[in-house]
């Protein structure tokens, strides 16, 4: 624990849906639903306009349709785009520190005692408000919360209390009354398995957990996890901030309270670890291509077994049904521990992992409402003529846009930017060798 309030954490908000209504005006206001367009999809961010409707991260989006109000836009990533503003970000961050730690391409920590700066509360509340001004002029009105704490578990947990565009400073000493009336899934080592082990025995909340014995907890969750739950439960937190970490893989595990058998009850904790990994990926803009499935016996014995495959991805489900059919393979005769679910072998997002089509030849639009009714499938168009909604494209006569909507041989582009007004839709042969995939847009004023 520091004396001072000198870990600032700062959580991009709603990022990718953010930076989707930065470069389209006519969605702007309204509710955006970014990942996978196809049934096979994955929500990877969901606007503030779409969580009212129960919109969420690493929901299907099959059920996003369900919920959200026609009218609402459902497009693919656009990796280059988030890439680019995250940059910018990142760099304001290192001006205030030499000591950055990006977790995700939208998060990162700062330590600002090592940026000289003064560390009264005063002084780091003023610092995150000059941040957040500065984060929203420099990417074109993406906006961030702030948290600052004596930890990186106060920060975090700041950042998030008054989302979206919050700022919370934790005063030194302030941490405890802050930490015990949340709830106890607030900290970042109680997954789903956990929490509700631990709601059995009554606790609910951080102080609930705060008054369980170290012993209670170790046998609760095990020897690590129970200790680590036992520190955080009374703010303590002593992670240093990192600078520059490369993920090499993401992985979650879980230790059991009792050795489990039952293959039904471990098919639901696998699933429950790979929905935290593939959300991890997702937030990360990563995906990989080995899945690992580790267990622990009764005996003690630890054994990994793995699967590669040929594309990248950072589907849940594809990750669950790889795992439960490694842990399939090597059977749980005797029970298991411990189980956990990784993947390695990381790279940037291709579009086509979380994006991909059920079928490449399907009617494919950003909104409800513009579905065409009496689509049919057609040839597959050439690779680089395979638009899908919300792709960057410019049209050497029209100008620059993006694809609202395609099928039955045609794409529908509105065409505008991030510095127009609401512009004009216009639908064209999907073969016009006038449209051509485009970078993305800049938002920032030529001078």
């Amino acid at each position: 624990m520091r004396r001072e309030a000198s870990v600032l954490h700062l959580d991009l908000d709603a990022f990718f849906a953010a930076v989707e209504q930065r470069d389209k005006p006519s969605l702007r206001g309204r509710p955006v639903v970014v990942g996978g367009v196809g049934g096979r999809g994955v929500v990877a961010t969901a606007s503030y306009e779409a969580r009212a409707y129960g919109a969420r991260s690493a929901m299907s989006t099959a059920e996003a349709r369900r919920r959200c109000p026609s009218g609402t836009a459902f497009l693919g990533g656009r990796f280059a785009a988030y890439r680019r503003t995250s940059e910018v970000v990142m760099g304001l961050l290192r001006e205030l520190s030499p000591l950055v730690e990006p977790v995700s391409i939208d998060e990162a920590y700062v330590d600002l005692a090592a940026g000289g700066h003064d560390l009264s509360v005063a002084a780091v509340t003023e610092l995150g408000r000059d941040l957040k001004v500065r984060i929203a002029a420099a990417t074109g009105g993406v906006t961030g919360s702030v948290g600052i704490g004596s930890s990186k578990l106060m920060a975090k947990i700041g950042s998030e209390l008054q989302k979206p565009d919050g700022l919370v400073v934790v005063p030194p000493g302030g941490e405890l009354e802050l930490l015990h009336p949340l709830s106890v899934t607030t900290l970042g080592g109680v997954g789903p398995a956990t929490a509700e082990r631990l709601h059995q025995v009554g606790v609910k909340t951080v102080g609930d957990l705060a008054a369980k014995s170290l012993a209670d907890l170790v046998a609760l969750a095990g020897r690590a996890h129970g200790a680590g739950l036992y520190a955080l439960a009374r703010a303590e937190d002593d992670r240093a901030v990192v600078p520059d970490r490369e993920a090499k893989s993401v992985s979650h595990e879980e230790t059991f309270e009792r050795d489990l058998t039952d293959l039904a009850v471990l098919g639901r904790e696998i699933d429950s670890m790979a929905g935290r990994v593939g959300k991890r990926l997702r937030d990360s803009a990563f995906s990989g291509r080995t899945v690992t499935l580790k267990l622990r016996r009764y005996d003690f014995t630890t054994l990994t077994r793995s699967q590669t495959l040929p594309q990248p991805t950072d589907d849940p489900r594809q990750i669950a049904t790889i795992a439960r059919r490694l842990l399939a393979d090597a059977g749980a005769e005797g029970g298991l521990r411990l189980l956990g679910v990784g993947v390695s072998g990381l790279s940037l997002y291709a579009q086509g992992d979380l994006f991909a089509e059920d079928d490449d030849d399907a009617p494919m639009t950003a909104t409800e409402e513009t579905a065409p009714e009496d689509a049919v499938p057609e040839p597959p168009l050439p690779a680089d003529k395979r638009w899908w909604p919300g792709q960057d494209v410019r049209h050497e006569e029209q100008g620059a846009g993006w694809v609202w909507g395609r099928g039955l041989g045609r794409v529908t582009v509105r065409f505008e930017g991030p510095l127009t007004t609401p512009g004009p839709v216009r639908t064209l042969a999907a073969d016009d060798p006038l449209l051509q995939p485009a970078d993305p847009p800049d938002w920032r004023p030529t001078a």
